[in-house]
């Protein structure tokens, strides 16, 4: 199964274009897109990004809900409406216009978080804020889950 995995830093060149990982690029080459769909995360200030296969996932979220209804709606404009199409050039970068940098306090670099089915694009300190709140969660939440285990009641 081809996943998103690992994280690394990339820079920015002059031009505002900024190489996506190669082992990322091969997730998609293999998902049959040649490009990068794109849009604000609903969770945190960086961009999830994915191929063919992020947005059968969010169609099938769609599919889900009454055509028309207020949810459906407010989950498509939110995951499809604002969703850019990133293209790959030759190099396998991609440009990000100065509105987008901007946006989400890219500066020279960002830093690319594989998350298994998508990737995130952050700047790189609010990552590092970001993995230190995962990290100290998922040891509560370990911990939940072992006293539950256990048969001991969670604090």
């Amino acid at each position: 199964m081809d996943r998103f995995l690992s994280h690394f830093i990339h820079r920015f060149d002059a031009k505002g274009r900024i190489s996506i990982p190669s082992a990322f690029r091969q997730v998609l080459a293999k998902d049959g897109f040649a490009g990068v769909y794109a849009y604000p995360s609903l969770d945190a200030p960086a961009l999830d990004c994915g191929g063919h296969a992020l947005i059968a996932e969010i169609d099938a979220l769609l599919q889900t809900m009454p055509p028309y209804s207020p949810a459906r709606d407010a989950f498509a404009t939110a995951l499809l409406g604002m969703s850019e199409i990133l293209r790959l050039d030759a190099e396998g970068r991609v440009f990000f216009e100065e509105r987008l940098k901007t946006a989400l306090g890219l500066d020279g670099e960002a830093v690319f978080v594989g998350q298994g089915h998508k990737f995130q694009i952050w700047e790189p300190a609010r990552f590092q804020t970001h993995l230190e709140e995962a990290r100290a969660r998922v040891r509560r939440l370990r911990a939940e889950r072992e006293a539950l285990a256990s048969g001991e009641t969670p604090r």
